[in-house]
């Protein structure tokens, strides 16, 4: 009988756990960071998904504002809608009315919207989809009640369904606040770029709900707690639909103007999106081709493990005081926030928190349908 090898010392099994928890995490994050971009920007320039072929434009179209106790905005949107360099007799505006307590309805009438329903209260994809069957429009456009659209905005987003494998498009957003020192500006241009070069190489992986627009035929009813920012775009590729970004399609929000708001705003958002992560179908990769599968795996799924792949680095650094000082750093130019870089790291720590707590207060409390608007940002 030969010799039977020795067993490592359990010291020296804990410490290879450990360091490979390190590296892993560690390696995780930097890609999920900045290696993404790379390869995103990389393959979109190298191997572009081809159009496809080109068939007539809808041209019935609905603009869809869903709105609760909007009084303040209600007005303004309306017009705005009705202002778009659009044909008056192939546009629909429609105002769904999600329980208002105030007078957004009779506002909205006023401003002369061509439809006001007064649903009760049930959220707001269940109002988005009353308006979509309360129309027969080809092409259903979605806006919130606080955003401003260019007058061309319809318009440009209607152009990429020429292409008819596209069944949803989402715009760009920009807001009216924003300064050199806001990091909401300076992240969302990163985000923006991303979307740009998803969509050039397969889809976008997300859209936001202040412009977009999706095909009838493709248009889907998702559960009333997952809104239509993270649940379109993947569900309507596994349906073999393409969605894109139009970046000449233009609206304008105002952004909450402090942090504090902001990260509440954040965290509210992500008791949203953990439904859709957890049990709505992002991370089943049924149905995703091959190139829609890496972008979200990489974008999506990588983003919302951020914070326990920061929790794992963490344990991981205790044997490490070089690598557990840079975290410490990164902490402390949060809680400082008196400089560029500080402001940065505060918004990329707080956004993180936000991941975590989002999925703290789903599982601890669940998720309403409904939703309040924000003050700050009308």
């Amino acid at each position: 009988m030969g010799a039977h090898r020795p067993r490592p010392p359990r010291a020296l099994r804990s410490g290879a756990i450990v360091s490979a928890l390190f590296w892993i995490s560690a390696g995780l994050l930097a890609y999920a960071q900045a290696g993404y971009a790379l390869v995103v920007g990389a393959l979109a320039r190298l191997k572009p998904r081809p159009g496809g072929g080109a068939v007539g434009a809808p041209t019935r179209a609905a603009l869809v504002i869903a709105a609760h106790d909007e009084e303040a905005v209600i007005e303004r949107r309306v017009r705005n809608a009705l202002d778009l360099d659009w044909p008056r007799e192939m546009l629909r505006v429609v105002v769904a009315c999600d329980g208002c307590t105030d007078a957004t309805a009779e506002r909205a009438r006023a401003a002369g919207a061509d439809l006001v329903l007064d649903l009760p209260r049930g959220g707001k994809v269940r109002a988005q989809d009353a308006a979509v069957e309360a129309t027969a429009a080809e092409l259903i456009a979605f806006s919130d009640a606080n955003a401003v659209w260019e007058l061309d905005a319809l318009k440009r987003l209607a152009a990429v369904f020429t292409d008819p494998e596209v069944g949803y498009a989402c715009g760009r957003v920009t807001f009216t606040n924003e300064t050199g020192t806001n990091q909401e500006g300076l992240y969302w241009r990163y985000e923006l770029w991303l979307r740009e070069r998803e969509s050039r190489f397969a889809s976008v992986t997300a859209g936001n709900g202040a412009i977009y627009a999706v095909r009838r035929a493709a248009y889907l009813k998702v559960d009333p707690i997952m809104g239509h920012d993270l649940s379109l775009p993947f569900n309507l590729v596994k349906r073999g639909w393409r969605a894109v970004y139009v970046p000449g399609a233009r609206a304008t929000e105002k952004m909450v103007p402090s942090v504090e708001g902001e990260f509440a705003r954040k965290r509210r958002m992500m008791g949203h999106t953990w439904p859709i992560v957890v049990r709505g179908g992002l991370v089943d990769p049924r149905g995703y081709p091959p190139r829609y599968a890496l972008l979200v795996a990489s974008h999506r799924v990588l983003r919302y493990a951020t914070p326990f792949l920061h929790a794992a680095l963490l344990i991981a650094s205790l044997r490490r005081p070089w690598a557990l000082a840079s975290q410490l750093t990164l902490l402390g130019a949060a809680a400082s926030g008196r400089t560029r870089a500080g402001l940065v790291a505060r918004y990329y720590v707080l956004t993180t928190a936000s991941i975590a707590l989002g999925l703290y207060d789903w599982l601890r409390h669940g998720t309403e349908a409904g939703w309040d608007p924000v003050e700050e940002a009308r």
